[in-house]
């Protein structure tokens, strides 16, 4: 499990407690924990070290995204005769975090390929295959996501660059494995994402944040407040980090004017209608905002479902002819919809950003605050926007459900 904690005032590790996201997680008084991808960067950062040394460091310390440097000490490790491969392994520690994954074994081997070959990843038993489209991976790769490949990537090349000798590159095969993670991909989403065999090794930041209702929503409420203290007349609801950085590059807001939404729309909206500011900017994935845009208030995937019956119709609305309507409303994902729809010149994202942005302005109830919308897919780029629209003001009408 993992040794060390986030340091500073919350999963962001800034120290700062005045205001914004940073803040507003540590209100939460729960504990933060590690990403499955956090986990296998660790284990396969330990098991190349033990290819080219022979030796396991134990702890093993490697760098997030965000600069922090948690510490994990290895629960296995194994090194193969001549130094073929090298597997080490580590515990995944959730914090206070609900997540199915907690205590579950994150392993990984690493074996040498041939100079020029880079870094190829694989998945052994418990990590899923990518079997349908929709997904930031082809069908057919190995369920380890965009970020965490790269974080493994970044530190199997500084360790290459350690022990392997001048212009040494990381040329190996790093094959995830998860301990029962079948068995466990079964109380996720995996299967009806066409995600077969075991689990995905996920992560953007590589820390988890404690997921409480009562918790993040009052931390909502606080995060308004030191806004609204500090006479911020704009604010942004964001549902993690990578639509924060975008609410940020649009709209060049300080730390103490970003909310971190989650998944709890509703919470944002109907405390800002008590206690409104003058703008009010939601930021998202494309998945979450369609919820919004069809009436859901909580975002998580245990409580609503992204509706391809309902991007259909939107769809219909942006000039799609019934065939481009009936593949949206059976496509895998919705971002498979909003591929779909991409292709053939018709702008779902912001038609969803458009409707998005009137659910809202009907949670408000006539508040005094103007609503603008932003969709991101995955990467962080934006695929739909609204413009921001006040009480009072044209609703741009939506289709039945």
């Amino acid at each position: 499990m993992a040794e060390a904690q986030p340091q500073g005032t919350g999963p962001q590790g800034t120290g700062k407690a005045a205001g914004g996201r940073s803040a507003q997680l540590a209100h939460t008084g729960l504990r933060p924990g590690w990403t499955t991808g956090a986990c296998a960067t660790a284990a396969s950062t330990a098991a190349y070290t033990a290819l080219l040394t022979g030796e396991f460091p134990d702890p093993v310390t490697i760098t997030l995204p965000k600069g922090q440097t948690p510490s994990f000490a290895l629960a296995v490790e194994e090194l193969a005769p001549g130094r073929t491969a090298a597997m080490a392994g580590v515990v995944k520690d959730a914090g206070d975090d609900p997540d199915v994954t907690h205590g579950a074994l994150v392993r990984a081997t690493v074996r040498a390929l041939p100079a020029g070959s880079g870094v190829v990843f694989k998945a052994g038993p418990g990590v899923g295959t990518v079997t349908r489209p929709g997904l930031p991976l082809d069908v057919g790769e190995p369920a380890i996501n965009p970020v965490p490949r790269q974080l493994m990537r970044e530190h199997l090349a500084e360790v290459a660059a350690r022990h392997g000798g001048p212009g040494a590159t990381a040329d190996v095969e790093v094959e995830i494995s998860v301990d029962h993670g079948e068995e466990i991909a079964r109380s996720t989403w995996n299967p009806r994402l066409g995600i077969l065999g075991g689990l995905s090794i996920l992560g953007t930041t590589g820390i988890v944040v404690p997921y409480s209702c009562s918790a993040w929503i009052d931390s909502i409420r606080r995060g308004v407040d030191v806004a609204r203290a500090a006479d911020r007349r704009h604010v942004a609801g964001c549902t993690g980090s990578t639509s924060e950085k975008v609410a940020v590059a649009l709209h060049h807001l300080p730390e103490d004017a970003l909310l971190d939404m989650g998944d709890f729309a509703g919470a944002v909206l109907k405390y800002i209608r008590r206690h409104p500011v003058e703008r009010l900017t939601i930021c998202g994935g494309f998945a979450k905002l369609s919820k919004l845009a069809a009436g859901h208030l909580d975002l998580h995937s245990a409580r609503s479902q992204v509706d391809k019956g309902f991007l259909a119709e939107l769809a219909r609305r942006g000039g799609a002819d019934d065939a481009l309507a009936e593949a949206v409303a059976e496509a895998n994902t919705g971002l498979a919809a909003l591929q779909l729809c991409t292709a053939a010149g018709v702008p779902l994202g912001d038609l969803v950003a458009a409707t998005a942005r009137d659910e809202s302005l009907a949670v408000l109830r006539g508040a005094p605050v103007a609503v603008d919308v932003i969709c991101i897919d995955r990467a962080g780029m934006v695929v739909g926007r609204a413009e921001p629209r006040g009480p009072g003001e044209d609703r741009q009408g939506s289709p039945q459900r």
